[in-house]
């Protein structure tokens, strides 16, 4: 059976489509008094938006290894995503349609090192489509999915740069 995505990094597996991912604008967390935190929160949804965008380039080409991902991604999720499109790709399968996705930050770590940020996203699948290669009309059985819960980590590293580090998709949780 064909390995289906973990996280967004799992939302976006395998695409021949030209459209990407719905991106909202940037949303902080709701009112907070320290710059510093804002400033993290705001670069954290910046790189979370970057890589869901890379992602889909990813899938739209079928390429595990699209210069975009390691733009936004770092490991372990980089090499869950990069898996992820390899397997479907060579499964004969792909992603049509486009992905919604919603995110906010819900969390703040300053004082970890790493700095890092959770960000919470409900993510709107429902046109996002696991087709097969060659039949683009039939969906691939069992990864038919819509509206769902995830999370993701954002990890600022010592080059200064917001790279989403790890993800998790919670499709037992509708949103």
């Amino acid at each position: 059976m064909l390995a289906v995505s973990v996280l967004a990094a799992a939302v976006l597996t395998g695409c021949a489509s030209e459209q990407s991912a719905t991106l909202p604008p940037l949303r902080a967390p709701a009112a907070t008094d320290d710059p510093a935190a804002a400033e993290a929160a705001e670069a954290a949804l910046a790189a979370y938006n970057g890589y869901l965008a890379a992602a889909e380039k990813a899938e739209h080409a079928a390429d595990p290894h699209h210069p975009e991902l390691k733009k936004y991604l770092a490991d372990p999720l980089l090499a869950q995503v990069r898996l992820s499109i390899r397997d479907a790709k060579e499964h004969g399968a792909m992603r049509t349609g486009s992905l919604i996705s919603e995110p906010t930050v819900t969390e703040v770590n300053l004082d970890s090192v790493p700095v890092t940020v959770v960000i919470q996203d409900c993510l709107d699948a429902t046109n996002y489509r696991m087709v097969y290669a060659d039949d683009t009309d039939t969906v691939v059985p069992g990864t038919e999915v819509s509206r769902y819960l995830a999370t993701a980590t954002a990890t600022r590293y010592d080059d200064g740069r917001w790279l989403i580090s790890g993800g998790f998709s919670h499709r037992d949780q509708p949103c």
